[in-house]
């Protein structure tokens, strides 16, 4: 753990975006990938893609998914020029970084009555999944094929197929495996977090796990050795943390629940006010979960076999709730972006600008969009995490 606090302890403002003409909250960021690569992208609460150099943060291209509202941006993990959006109008569209033209490359299709608020692209680039908010009974999970994406031409494709039977309620965040192309997890205000392998012919038979997190889940991702761990966090601060590996075995799959992580930092020197997600530090087999204040504090807190324990508080960078961040295991460097409207470079000893704490952009913040606990039973054949 002292080497965690060290790498955090070390993190300095390097850079700070200029100000828009027209502040808005940057609500998702990704990090283009491959030797030399130097892109961020934001998602924007006023419905625009901002794309960034990544060491100036000087602003590159922007685009607009209007009428729809954005729910993340992704870049391709083998070309860094390819970005991926997904849109409440039932579309997802891939970008050209390289091209001026400020229209998309090809557009994935749902059907009419599809709001998408979660997606992913796999590892390797082939597939695109996205996750639907609940309407009347349905909710699904799209698929597509996410090949020649990088064509001048624009084209649109249709879905794969979808899954329908294992959420009940909107699926607010999906996430593929890192090095597994064919895994997939996904989280759901119906509390669920549900694992599946895409190579099976059907749902039924691809559900891998279902844990349950007793919560509305806020986001999902994937640790551990040969990331074998999924983990969460939820709409009302809480966090969960289960092993993959002891599916087959007698041991316990939950290795950690946290109902309120707010409670479980009231004894720190910067009580946490909401989380954000997690970061896992591959190198030190560390799962960081970073949360904030309302002040734009940002809290690091270590995630051990007894709980959550504080690594370090990042202060002086935003001055109202950070939305968004991202970590790049190149050089350690850590961006976030806020509800001030900053976009910030944390980097290990930087020596930058003398910079002020940015005045804040709202007086009211909107980090807890919703908040719906579900108590749902659901019933599989497969084996669950319970609590």
């Amino acid at each position: 753990m002292e080497n965690i606090k060290e790498q955090f302890s070390s993190l300095q403002i390097a850079k700070r975006c200029a100000l828009a003409k027209d502040p808005t909250y940057l609500l998702d960021l990704d990090i283009s990938r491959g030797g030399g690569s130097q892109l961020v992208a934001v998602s924007c609460s006023d419905k625009s893609i901002r794309v960034y150099n990544r060491e100036t943060l000087t602003l590159l291209r922007e685009y607009s998914s209007r009428p729809g509202l954005l729910s993340g941006v992704r870049f391709a993990h083998t070309c860094e020029s390819v970005l991926f959006s997904a849109c409440s109008d039932g579309t997802v569209k891939c970008w050209d970084t390289r091209l001026a033209t400020t229209g998309p490359t090809q557009l994935f299709r749902g059907s009419l009555s599809n709001v998408f608020i979660s997606f992913d692209v796999s590892c390797n680039d082939l597939i695109v999944c996205a996750g639907t908010e609940k309407v009347g009974d349905d909710v699904f999970m799209a698929f597509w094929d996410a090949r020649s994406c990088a064509s001048s031409v624009a084209s649109s494709k249709e879905p794969l197929g979808f899954y329908s039977e294992t959420h009940n309620d909107d699926i607010t965040k999906i996430r593929f495996h890192p090095i597994q192309q064919n895994l997939v997890v996904s989280g759901s205000t119906d509390g669920l977090v549900n694992v599946f392998d895409i190579n099976k012919d059907s749902e039924e038979d691809a559900l891998v796990a279902t844990c349950n997190s007793d919560s509305s889940v806020s986001s999902v991702g994937w640790s551990g050795k040969d990331y074998r761990q999924v983990y969460c966090t939820t709409h009302d601060e809480g966090f969960c943390r289960w092993d993959l590996a002891q599916l087959e075995t007698e041991e316990p799959v939950t290795l950690l629940h946290v109902p309120d992580a707010r409670e479980a930092g009231s004894g720190q020197s910067t009580k946490v006010d909401y989380l954000i997600g997690g970061l896992y530090h591959e190198m030190m087999d560390k799962l960081v979960v970073v949360g904030g204040t309302s002040a734009g504090n940002i809290c690091l807190l270590d995630c051990g076999v007894g709980g959550l324990s504080s690594v370090g508080v990042l202060q002086e960078g935003h001055s109202s709730p950070v939305r968004s961040f991202c970590w790049n295991v190149a050089d350690d460097s850590l961006l976030t972006g806020g509800e001030d409207a900053q976009l910030l470079l944390w980097k290990p000893g930087a020596v930058g600008k003398a910079f002020g704490k940015k005045t804040s952009m709202k007086t009211a913040s909107s980090v807890h969009q919703r908040l719906r606990v579900h108590q749902h039973a659901f019933k599989s054949k497969k084996k669950r995490a319970s609590l």
